[in-house]
């Protein structure tokens, strides 16, 4: 069994681990692997062994064997409790352009517990369309629907001078948690969550450790 521990009392940093452990103990779990230890997992994922075992015991209450190590299913079962993907939540993804079709079309997040149930748009050419099974209503319904399927969360994937409106539909709808794709930053009431998706600021990041690789290896 898991721990009571609450996930406000948590880290960002170990919660933001959370999932490339699960992915990797799924992987392990599926290669017909029963138990792991926290030595192993550190190694693989290049993480520091205390650490790792730090993050264990705040999901899961039962200690890793000295010799047998974890028992993968068990790991498994307490981060999907922990992180709350066993129990699957319905989003709604607003903006089925580039980015957002790409969204709407990417069945794993059903693995991570999210299930986008709509999306919508503006363009005469998305509406009425379908998505891996997600149908594409008109914007102009947003709040409406959203209240009427009391979804909670919100997916924007619009351009970044529309981001704010949308963001203000949809906790008009009711929404309480908003994954912001848009390049924009929102004003929203403290009591929404909001994760912002930066892809400029990831790219920055990403081109400053290349050229450090690069130049290192001058």
């Amino acid at each position: 069994m898991g721990n009571n521990k609450e996930i406000t009392n948590v880290s960002k940093a170990t919660i933001g681990r959370m999932p490339a452990y699960l992915r990797y103990l799924k992987e392990k779990e599926g290669a017909g692997e029963r138990t792991i230890s926290s030595t192993a997992i550190a190694e693989d994922l290049r993480l520091n062994a205390v650490q790792v075992r730090k993050d264990l015991a705040v999901i899961s209450s039962v200690a890793g064997k000295p010799k047998l190590g974890f028992e993968i299913r068990e790991l498994i079962r307490d981060i999907n409790r922990f992180l709350g993907y066993d129990n699957v939540t319905e989003a709604v993804l607003v903006g089925a352009g580039g980015l957002g079709s790409a969204l709407a079309g990417y069945g794993g997040f059903k693995n991570y517990g999210l299930n986008i149930v709509a999306a919508f748009d503006k363009s005469p050419e998305r509406i009425g369309r379908t998505i891996n099974g997600v149908k594409i209503f008109d914007a102009k319904d947003l709040t409406h629907t959203v209240r009427r399927l009391n979804v909670l969360i919100g997916i924007i994937a619009v351009p970044g001078p529309a981001a704010q409106e949308v963001a203000d539909e949809l906790v008009a709808g009711g929404v309480r948690a908003i994954w912001n794709f848009a390049p924009a930053h929102l004003a929203l009431p403290p009591d929404i969550a909001v994760k912002n998706e930066d892809m400029a600021a990831s790219l920055a990041i990403l081109s400053k450790r290349l050229a450090e690789i690069l130049y290192n290896e001058k």
